[in-house]
């Protein structure tokens, strides 16, 4: 529970002026994603806390540093929770880190990413400059919005050392449907039932067979129940705690995990790979001895994008290349806000 903006802002000061590049890290439980990171650690662990929180108000402001599992344990008292369900990773992951990486849970077609949940942030900048950026209510029109510029930027645009982020109620009642199906059957079932008007918020397939999560009120909850069938799935909590968490039983293992977030209805990938299907069918992890550009292939025929999640070789490029007017966009950005490049260089392209 410790504000350490002012240390952070020297150590960006002093980094600068030696056009020394730092890593920076929270609770160093994402290692794992992007490129290899180089450069003098700049840890953000120490910098945690809640800043504000107005339950009637639905709206939590919190330091970057900030545990996903604090800010859960705080918002259960008031029966609140994050509407993008991000993965906690045995409890290290910080919310600013859950920002910067873009990571959201298996309700995010529903319930919307940690991009539109987001309301505000506070900034350090390449130039040792602490910045704010929106604000703590939904319509907030004032400039560029550089907050979410920040999503996925994975710490290259600048140090985020502040957050708010709109919170929602929990669900009256929550409960999950299993139907037994193959993979080609479960991606017709999904865009089909994604678009009834019903209390779904995630719908999963592994394993050969189809989870449907349900949330909401109890008498819409029971009716769905009655209109789908399926067989009711005994500690369902523990299973989308697997998916969210990616510790279910389909991610073990070193083979390099493929993340491919396509349209919803795209046929299946045609080999042999492992696949589990999450987002009702848009995102789609792959188990594969594959290239990127294999694997972007796939992605754009499905009108959707390839990254190398975990495992594999993190030394070449491992997010989908851009197109030219896009990665100018991109080094204009990182220009404007890291004049000297000493964010992350290279962690989420080689050219960035």
């Amino acid at each position: 529970m410790t504000d350490i903006a002012d240390r952070l802002v020297d150590q960006v000061m002093t980094a600068r002026a030696a056009s020394r590049p730092l890593m920076i890290r929270g609770g160093g439980s994402k290692t794992f994603m992007g490129r290899t990171a180089t450069g003098e650690a700049m840890d953000l662990s120490e910098h945690s806390g809640v800043v504000d929180y107005s339950p009637s108000e639905l709206v939590i402001t919190v330091r970057a540093g900030t545990r996903i599992a604090d800010v859960r344990r705080i918002l259960d008292e008031q029966s609140q929770m994050l509407p993008f369900e991000p993965p906690e990773y045995e409890g290290r992951a910080t919310l600013g880190g859950a920002l910067a990486a873009n990571t959201s849970g298996p309700a995010r077609p529903w319930r919307g990413s940690v991009r539109d949940a987001l309301l505000g942030t506070r900034i350090i900048n390449g130039k040792g400059e602490h910045l704010r950026f929106g604000g703590v209510v939904m319509k907030n029109v004032a400039g560029y919005d550089l907050s979410r510029a920040q999503c996925g930027a994975m710490g290259s645009l600048g140090v985020i050392t502040e957050l708010s982020i709109r919170v929602i109620p929990k669900p009256e009642l929550e409960t999950t449907l299993v139907q037994e199906c193959n993979e080609a059957t479960a991606i017709t079932k999904m865009v089909e039932l994604c678009r009834q008007p019903r209390p779904l918020s995630a719908v999963c397939w592994t394993g050969g067979r189809l989870y449907l999560r349900l949330s909401g009120a109890e008498q819409a909850v029971a009716s769905t129940i009655g209109y789908w069938g399926g067989e009711l799935l005994e500690r369902a909590a523990d299973f989308w705690r697997q998916i969210q968490e990616q510790t279910h039983e389909f991610f073990e293992g070193e083979m390099p995990l493929w993340r491919l977030s396509v349209k919803p209805s795209a046929p299946p990938l045609g080999n042999d790979a492992p696949v589990l299907l999450d987002w009702g069918g848009a995102l789609r992890w792959v188990r594969a001895e594959s290239s990127l550009t294999a694997m972007e292939r796939y992605a754009v025929s499905a009108q959707g994008q390839a990254s190398l999640y975990r495992h594999g070789d993190r030394n070449g490029e491992v997010y989908h290349r851009l197109s030219p007017p896009l990665r100018a966009l991109h080094q204009r950005l990182k220009a404007a806000l890291d004049p000297d490049g000493i964010f992350n260089p290279g962690r989420l392209y080689s050219w960035l």
